[in-house]
C-alpha cells in the first residue's frame, strides 16, 4: 500500500489517544505516503496528542477545531489551507462521547443531551464539508464514522445510535450535492473496538463477546482493519464509491439473529 496516497492532503479529526480509532486510520494513511494534519476538539487535548503524534508522524500541522462553532471550523479550514494550499481529504472521526453524561434509557434523553449529540456528531459533519469544498480543488474524499447501532437497538447506544442514523443519511445527501465537484464522501461502519471511550459503556464485553460468537468470521476486528478500509476509500481504488456505509464488523451486520 506504500505509494498510494503519495501527495495527498487529509485532515484527520477526532484522535484523542493511542486507542483512538482516527489513529488507526492515520497511521494507514501515513504509511501510504499522505500528508497529515490533525484537529482536536481544545489545546488540552492537543497537548496530550501532539507529542505521539510528533514521534509517529513527524511533520504534520495541528490545530483546535471546535466543531461546536461554524466559525472555529471555518478558521481551522482556512489555517489548513493557507498552510497546505488545498486539501484533499478529510477523516472526520466525531461524536458525542461523554458516555458518563449519556441517560441509562432513550426515554430519559433529555432535550440538551439529543441536541448535543446530533450536533456534535451529525452536524459537524454538514459543516465541515461545506468548509472543506472550497479546498478540494481537484476533487476529494471524505470518511466518517458509524456504528451498527444506528441500524439495530444495542444495549445503552440509544441516543448515540439516533445521531448515527442521522450522520448516514447526512452521508447520502451530501455525497448528491458533492458529486459534481468530484468529491465522494462515505461512512465506515465499525464493529465493536476497545478504545478509551467504550471503557464507559455499560456491558460492552458482552456485546463484543456475541459479535465473536455470531459474526461470519467467527472473531472480533482491530481499529487497523478500520484503517486500511479507511485508506482504500481515500485512495483511487475507491474513486467509483460515494454515498456508501461500509461495514467493516466481520459480517456480523449480516447476522438476523
Amino acid at each position: 500500500m506504500k505509494g498510494l496516497l503519495d501527495g495527498k492532503k487529509i485532515v484527520v479529526m477526532g484522535v484523542a489517544n493511542r486507542q483512538s480509532i482516527a489513529w488507526a486510520i492515520a497511521k494507514s494513511l501515513h504509511l501510504a505516503g499522505a500528508q497529515l494534519a490533525f484537529t482536536y476538539e481544545n489545546k488540552q487535548i492537543q497537548q496530550f496528542v501532539s507529542s505521539l503524534v510528533n514521534t509517529e508522524i513527524p511533520n504534520s500541522y495541528h490545530t483546535v477545531c471546535d466543531v461546536t462553532t461554524d466559525e472555529k471550523i471555518r478558521d481551522s479550514f482556512a489555517h489548513i489551507h493557507d498552510h497546505w494550499g488545498r486539501i484533499d481529504g478529510v477523516i472526520h472521526s466525531i461524536s458525542y462521547t461523554k458516555t458518563e453524561d449519556l441517560p441509562y434509557s432513550y426515554l430519559q434523553t433529555s432535550r440538551d443531551q439529543f441536541t448535543m449529540s446530533q450536533d456534535i456528531g451529525t452536524y459537524s459533519l454538514v459543516a465541515v464539508a461545506r468548509e472543506v469544498k472550497q479546498y478540494m480543488y481537484e476533487g476529494g474524499t471524505i470518511v466518517t464514522l458509524t456504528h451498527m447501532g444506528s441500524e439495530k437497538v444495542l444495549p445503552h447506544y440509544h441516543v448515540m445510535g439516533a445521531a448515527k442514523a442521522a450522520l448516514e443519511s447526512s452521508v447520502r445527501y451530501l455525497a448528491n450535492e458533492l458529486g459534481p465537484a468530484n468529491i465522494r464522501i462515505n461512512a465506515i461502519s465499525a464493529g465493536p473496538i476497545r478504545t478509551s471511550v467504550t471503557e464507559g459503556v455499560r456491558d460492552f464485553d458482552y456485546l463484543l463477546s456475541v459479535v465473536e460468537e455470531r459474526a461470519p468470521l467467527r472473531r472480533g476486528i482491530d481499529a487497523e482493519e478500520v484503517g486500511d478500509a479507511a485508506l482504500f476509500l481515500c485512495s483511487y481504488l475507491g474513486r467509483g464509491i460515494t454515498g456508501e456505509i461500509l461495514h467493516v464488523d466481520g459480517g456480523y451486520n449480516i447476522i438476523g439473529m
